[in-house]
């Protein structure tokens, strides 16, 4: 096993699950291809948060797409950090800048996108949408082409 591995609290061991939101749940592994630019994608169908003013349960598909940078997150550490915000009030905009937010924080992408897919709550859908691109880096020129051809879902 790589000595990296022995790092990683989540990995292998028994799930548990946090009732708050909880970003120090994330973990991050070497990058063993830094010199490539490569997409890592997930797609989590079952994410769930609260409305901050009515507490009701809102629903959401959330897609991650990265280019990583010399870190990458781990999957099972992610879900536990996306398994947090069940029980955390934050409007659907809030949640997809914070999911981003966290992980550029924690892994220093060089590229990265997140999109919710809310459920339609009161007839209304809401598909909110961040990017971010490494400063001073063609990453930034992508994040910025992608965010002005955005197209609907």
């Amino acid at each position: 096993m790589n000595r990296e591995n022995d790092q990683l609290q989540a990995l292998g061991r028994k799930t548990e699950y946090k009732m708050t939101y909880a970003p120090e749940v994330l973990e991050t592994f070497e990058n063993r291809h830094k010199d490539n630019d490569y997409w890592v994608q997930f797609n989590c169908p079952e994410f769930t948060s609260l409305c901050p003013i009515t507490g009701q349960p809102d629903f959401a598909e959330i897609k991650i797409a990265y280019l990583p940078g010399e870190r990458m997150v781990e999957s099972k550490s992610l879900k536990l950090y996306l398994f947090s915000f069940r029980n955390h009030g934050d409007f659907h905009e809030d949640c997809v800048n914070t999911i981003m937010k966290d992980l550029v924080r924690l892994m220093d992408p060089k590229y990265i996108e997140v999109i919710g897919i809310f459920t339609p709550r009161g007839g209304i859908s809401i598909y909110p949408y961040a990017n971010y691109g490494r400063p001073g880096t063609k990453y930034a020129a992508l994040a910025e082409q992608r965010m002005m051809s955005r197209q609907m879902v």
